[in-house]
C-alpha cells in the first residue's frame, strides 16, 4: 500500500510543478488559483512522502517521488507548454522511468 502512496505522490508533485506553470503564464485571479492548486498539491505530496517513507527506505523513497516528479514533469512540459522533443530528451526520460522501476524490484 505505500508504494500507491508513493506513486500518489509523485502524481502530486507532478500537479504542483504544473500549476507553478500554469501559474507563470497566467494573470490575475487565474494566477490566484493555479497558485493555490499548487500549494495544495505541495501540500499533498509531501503528506503523502512521508506517510510513505515510515515504511519504505528514505532513500528509496525520495528517489521514487523525485522520479516520477521529473518524468510527469517533463512530460507535462512538453505537453502543456510546448518544451522541445528531441532524441536525447526522450533517451533520458526513459532512463529515469527503468531507474524508479528498477528501485522498487531493487526494494524486495
Amino acid at each position: 500500500m505505500n508504494w500507491v502512496i508513493l506513486i500518489i505522490a509523485g502524481l502530486f508533485e507532478v500537479g504542483f510543478a504544473t500549476c507553478l506553470g500554469k501559474a507563470k503564464e497566467a494573470q490575475g485571479t487565474i494566477a490566484v488559483y493555479w497558485y493555490s492548486a499548487f500549494v495544495i498539491c505541495l501540500a499533498m505530496s509531501m503528506y503523502l512522502l512521508i506517510k510513505a517513507a515510515e515504511t519504505l527506505p528514505i532513500g528509496t523513497a525520495y528517489a521514487v517521488w523525485t522520479g516520477i516528479g521529473a518524468v510527469g514533469t517533463a512530460i507535462m512540459g512538453i505537453i502543456l507548454f510546448k518544451d522541445p522533443v528531441d532524441f536525447w530528451r526522450i533517451f533520458f526520460i526513459t532512463t529515469l522511468i527503468g531507474s524508479v522501476i528498477g528501485l522498487k524490484v531493487a526494494s524486495h
